[in-house]
């Protein structure tokens, strides 16, 4: 199955949690919630919640990104990167998703221990985890390609697995 296909899967399912309070509350992308004094950055950002934003998202992902050497991700395109859902896109990006092999390593195991499927914004995020591992996966080169690839395989696991429980389905081996 094409990449962009997956994807677009991932980005379009829309799960709702049905975890007690308790877990609720335990956090997986804790950035999302800490306001930051110097920014206007909303709280809590999510990117899609109509089917022409998970258009755009989609469109976003498929334009040309870039990554700095500060980990900074922008789109490209000039004039996708114009659009008011592109600031979203950017803070997301930017200030809510891990970046670092440890911080995804975390997240994984956070993904594979939670009770219950995972809400949308969160499923988004983890969607878009998964993309930016992809793509500093085919950007390394030797042994970091592995530790990327190790961490991208985990994360698709850890979303395949959440989409097994809201589907209700067995999942096999």
């Amino acid at each position: 199955m094409c990449w962009k296909t997956l994807l677009l899967l991932l980005l379009c399912y829309d799960a709702q949690a049905t975890v007690s309070r308790r877990w609720s509350r335990a956090m997986l992308f804790p950035a999302a919630h800490r306001p930051k004094r110097s920014s206007s950055l909303p709280l809590n950002p999510v990117l899609q919640s109509s089917l022409e934003e998970v258009e755009l998202l989609y469109e976003f992902l498929l334009a040309e990104l870039e990554i700095s050497p500060d980990l900074w991700i922008s789109i490209k395109d000039e004039e996708l990167a114009s659009l008011r859902k592109a600031s979203e896109f950017h803070a997301v990006c930017n200030h809510v998703i891990p970046k670092h092999i440890p911080d995804i390593r975390r997240l994984s195991a956070s993904l594979f221990s939670r009770p219950g499927i995972l809400r949308k914004e969160d499923f988004e995020r983890t969607a878009l985890t998964l993309a930016y591992a992809a793509y500093r996966t085919a950007l390394s080169q030797g042994h970091q390609k592995d530790v990327w690839a190790q961490s991208l395989l985990s994360l698709f696991q850890a979303l395949r697995h959440d989409l097994m429980r809201a589907s209700g389905s067995r999942e096999s081996p």
